[in-house]
């Protein structure tokens, strides 16, 4: 997988190379009618996203960077990589994703972070 990356204090790291599986894979097969995923992971960290920012070849499961497997300062053994919208939606040391039929807060939206997080349109924070 190469993408770009982006994170909301405001830097970006262009042709990435990560390793793993994607959302779709994990999803196949499970009959569901979600709109909404919410990933968790270890220390109770959540983050919301609309289905179909996981779906179609959008998002992944990483568990490999750069040829080596993920360092666990970098989200390792797994992070979510969804790389169109900034970093903090791909959480590090995912544990599970929560199909859901409506939207809800995740852990830094709770705090006034943007509900989607954007980076073109610099969705920061609430309201942006």
């Amino acid at each position: 997988i190469r993408a770009d990356i982006h994170c909301v204090t405001k830097w970006t790291k262009l042709d990435t190379n990560w390793e793993g599986v994607s959302v779709d894979t994990l999803l196949d097969g499970i009959d569901h009618d979600a709109t909404h995923v919410l990933a968790f992971s270890d220390g109770d960290y959540t983050t919301n996203l609309p289905l179909e920012d996981v779906s179609d070849g959008k998002a992944w499961v990483a568990f490999g960077y750069d040829g080596e497997p993920l360092a666990p300062e970098h989200g390792g053994p797994a992070r979510l990589l969804v790389p169109h919208l900034y970093f903090w939606k791909s959480a590090k040391w995912v544990r599970g994703l929560q199909l859901m039929d409506h939207d809800e807060a995740g852990f830094w939206e709770s705090y006034g972070y943007h509900m989607y997080g954007d980076p073109w349109r610099e969705q920061r924070y609430a309201g942006d």
